[in-house]
């Protein structure tokens, strides 16, 4: 809110230094940024100097707008949109400040051709640094195959229409696209400038293979679709990597020229035909420091290595997040990720079911045993990990044995551990009513029997 300081013209916000103020209206959307030229003289040119400046449809959409929209509710969100960034651009005609950053959102329609040579306009006369595009479709959730086919189409016509536009992209998410088999190459070979990408429910049809290679793609989000794999072959500034639901009965990517790579996060709802990970094979001759495992309350995918197969792609790894692992597992398992990366630091692990999904699972080929293929022995007994100084654990176990057991096990074998925390793991909307609640008492003599008989060099919150 903006206070008006009695006696005085400008208010308190004015007065703040140019730098400040122009970081505050830059965290607004376009259309509250420009309700801001009406409070003063002052603030009459702030869109005029924005480094960056967000425009998004969804600002000028109802709240409750459905997931499947109109023809002519595109037609009038893109109209706002391109009027918006016509309007700014416009005001910025004299400016000597260019838009370091340019975040667009807007949908696939005829319209998005005019707002991409608008964009292209201003990059030319040097108004605009990059630009971030962020596509919507029609239908946002379960497209038809003709859905998909036909957003690829109207997309490919879109790039064809604006090549110098999409040449200055620095981010581009995409969704529900089918697209040929030339298509991708073709992009990422205009797309020179491209730093992160997504693509949401995107491919080249069922079963097809994705090939990158870029320059400059630091960020690689790829996020349902029917790759039966992803083969990142060149990709020197690569530095995360995220994967979610993947489809195939193989590894879902294969990872060849990415030294830079930092950060690997894969989430899969595992059927039951889908295959266990090998992590030592996926992830080739990297040296990640950041793992995130998701595995949403189903069948665990990741296979149990030896030490001697996990230590070249772990000896850099500092932090693991382990999250979904269903109730009924035993945790044990997840020891081997110790023993393979000795200088892990922090380990969180999730554990959770989802009632709500019981009917849900019987329709489906879910594999009735989640635990299957887990089985892992300690290379030895008296093994001992030196550096890992945190675990936190979030729970809703169906016996309270495992947690303590697996609580224990740790301590004895992190000799330095400063810190276990344990939490009571979060509950979806839909199960909150089906389950009891792990109460503050039961939590606390969690704690306890976890410490009896452990070394007392460890803090325990609960």
């Amino acid at each position: 809110s903006i206070g008006v300081v009695e006696g005085n013209e400008d208010d308190r916000l004015s007065k703040l230094p140019d730098d400040l103020l122009l970081n505050i209206v830059e965290r607004l959307d376009i259309a509250d940024a420009a309700r801001t030229t009406i409070l003063s003289r002052r603030w009459k040119d702030v869109l005029a100097r924005l480094s960056k400046v967000v425009i998004r449809a969804d600002s000028f959409e109802s709240k409750h707008t459905t997931s499947k929209l109109k023809k002519e509710d595109i037609v009038q969100s893109n109209t706002t949109v391109l009027d918006a960034t016509r309007s700014i651009l416009e005001r910025r005609a004299g400016s000597l400040h260019t838009i370091q950053l340019l975040c667009m959102q807007f949908y696939l329609g005829d319209e998005s051709i005019f707002i991409g040579q608008t964009v292209a306009n201003s990059i030319a006369t040097q108004k605009v640094a990059s630009v971030d595009f962020t596509i919507l479709t029609k239908v946002r959730r379960n497209c038809t195959k003709d859905e998909l086919l036909t957003n690829g189409r109207q997309f490919m016509s879109f790039f064809d229409s604006c090549p110098n536009t999409f040449g200055c992209l620095a981010r581009l998410t995409l969704e529900n696209l089918r697209l040929g088999e030339s298509a991708f190459p073709k992009n990422f070979s205009i797309c020179k400038q491209l730093e992160f990408l997504f693509l949401h429910n995107c491919d080249m049809g069922i079963q097809s293979l994705l090939e990158v290679e870029h320059p400059q793609l630091s960020e690689l989000v790829i996020a349902s679709g029917c790759f039966k794999r992803v083969h990142l072959k060149w990709a020197p500034k690569l530095t995360i990597l995220k994967f979610s639901i993947f489809r195939s009965k193989d590894d879902p990517f294969c990872l060849g020229y990415v030294p830079l790579l930092q950060t690997v996060s894969i989430i899969n709802t595992a059927l039951s035909w889908h295959k266990m990970l090998k992590l030592s094979e996926l992830l080739g001759k990297t040296a990640i420091s950041i793992l995130h495992l998701n595995f949403r309350s189903e069948k665990i995918w990741v296979k149990p290595e030896g030490r001697r197969q996990l230590l070249p792609v772990f000896h850099k790894l500092r932090i693991v997040n382990l999250l979904n692992i269903p109730e009924e597992c035993d945790l044990t398992w997840t020891m081997f990720l110790l023993q393979g990366a000795p200088n892990l630091k922090e380990l969180r692990i999730v554990v959770r079911d989802h009632l709500c999904l019981v009917e849900q699972r019987k329709k489906g080929a879910f594999s009735e045993e989640k635990d299957k293929g887990l089985e892992w022995e300690p290379s030895a007994s008296d093994f001992k990990h030196h550096n890992l100084a945190g675990l936190s654990i979030y729970g809703r176990f169906q016996a309270e044995d495992k947690l303590v057991s697996y609580a224990r096990s740790i301590m004895q074998a992190a000799v330095n551990l400063e810190d276990i925390k344990l939490y009571k793991s979060p509950v979806c909307q839909r199960c909150k009513h089906m389950r009891p609640e792990w109460t503050l008492e039961r939590s606390h003599r969690l704690a306890t029997k976890s410490k009896r008989g452990c070394p007392r060099r460890s803090g325990f919150t609960s």
